[in-house]
C-alpha cells in the first residue's frame, strides 16, 4: 500500500500489490511488475513462498478469529489485490453475518475491489475504503460508518507496514487504530524481517526500481508492535509456524516473515 494519493494506474513503475499478485499466480499485473518480480526471485527465491505463506497465515488467523473467538468485524488495512480466499470469503464462510472493511489507496486495487469484493452472504457486509494507511484517523472515520467500534474488531496489517517510512510511523499507525477499537479486539500483523540477507538485498533492489520502498525490520522491532496486547499461542514467531499441524511443519519452508495474533485486553 504505497504512500500518497494515487489518481491513475501507473504501468511504467512497479507496484508491490501487483508484484505480489504475480507471485501468487494472479493476472492483475503489468510487464514492469513481472520484470521486477522475476528479478526479485533471482535475488531471493523464497519471496514467492512468502507470498503464498502469508495468505495461508491470513486464512488460519481469520478462521480462528471468526470461529473460536467469535469476531464478526474485520478491518483489513492495505489489502492489496484480491486473490484466493480473501478475508471476507474466509470470515463469511464461518460467520455469514461478518462485516469486512478493506482499505487501500491504489487505483487498480480499487477497480478490482469494486468488482470482486462483494459479500458472499445476504447477511454479511463487504466494503472498501480508499485511504492511505499513513492517515489512520481518516480510515477510522470512514470505518465507523460500517463497523460498530464499540464491539470487537479484527484489525489486520498483512505484510504492508514495511512501506511505512520509519519505524515510529509504523508504531503510530498500529497504535492509533488499536486505540480506537475496544477490549476483545485482535491485531493480526506480520512483516518481512532482516533475517535473510537475500531478502534484504531484494528489498534494496526493489527500491531502486521506482517502487515505494519496503523496509525489512528486526524481529525485536516487530515483536514490540504487540507490546500491551496479549499474544495468542504460539506467540510471536514465523508466520509459517502459526497454528500449523506437526505434519505441515515437517514440509513447510521457512521465510523471513514474522508476526502473530494478539488480543487487546
Amino acid at each position: 500500500m504505497p504512500t500518497g494519493h494515487n489518481t491513475e494506474i501507473r504501468t511504467d513503475i512497479p507496484h508491490s500489490a501487483r508484484i505480489w499478485n504475480y507471485w501468487m499466480g494472479g493476472q492483475d499485473n503489468y510487464d514492469i511488475d513481472r520484470q521486477v518480480g522475476d528479478a526479485s526471485l533471482e535475488i531471493d527465491p523464497d519471496i514467492g513462498e512468502m507470498a503464498t505463506e502469508s495468505r495461508k497465515f491470513l486464512i488460519r488467523a481469520v478462521e480462528h478469529l471468526a470461529g473460536e473467538v467469535g469476531i464478526r468485524q474485520f478491518l483489513d488495512i492495505g489489502t492489496g489485490l484480491p486473490t484466493m480466499q480473501n478475508t471476507h470469503e474466509v470470515a463469511q464462510s464461518i460467520a455469514p453475518d461478518a462485516r469486512i472493511v478493506y482499505v487501500d489507496n491504489d487505483p487498480l486495487v480499487l477497480t478490482h475491489a469494486r468488482a470482486l469484493l462483494t459479500s458472499t452472504t445476504d447477511e454479511g457486509v463487504t466494503t472498501y475504503i480508499e485511504a492511505d494507511f499513513n492517515t489512520p484517523e481518516q480510515i477510522l472515520d470512514a470505518a465507523r460508518n460500517i463497523l460498530n467500534l464499540t464491539q470487537p474488531v479484527g484489525v489486520m496489517f498483512m505484510g504492508v507496514l514495511g512501506h511505512a517510512q520509519t519505524y515510529d510511523d509504523l508504531l503510530r499507525i498500529v497504535r492509533t487504530v488499536m486505540a480506537a477499537v475496544p477490549s476483545g479486539s485482535h491485531l493480526v500483523y506480520w512483516d518481512g524481517t532482516t533475517d535473510s540477507p537475500y531478502y534484504v538485498r531484494m528489498c534494496e533492489e526493489y527500491a531502486k526500481s521506482g517502487g515505494v520502498p519496503y523496509i525489512p525490520r528486526t524481529q525485536d522491532q516487530l515483536r514490540s508492535v504487540f507490546d500491551g496486547f496479549d499474544l495468542l499461542e504460539p506467540g510471536f514467531g514465523k508466520i509459517t509456524h502459526w497454528r500449523r499441524s506437526e505434519l505441515e511443519l515437517v514440509t513447510v519452508r521457512d521465510v523471513a516473515a514474522y508476526g502473530g495474533v494478539a488480543r487487546k485486553p
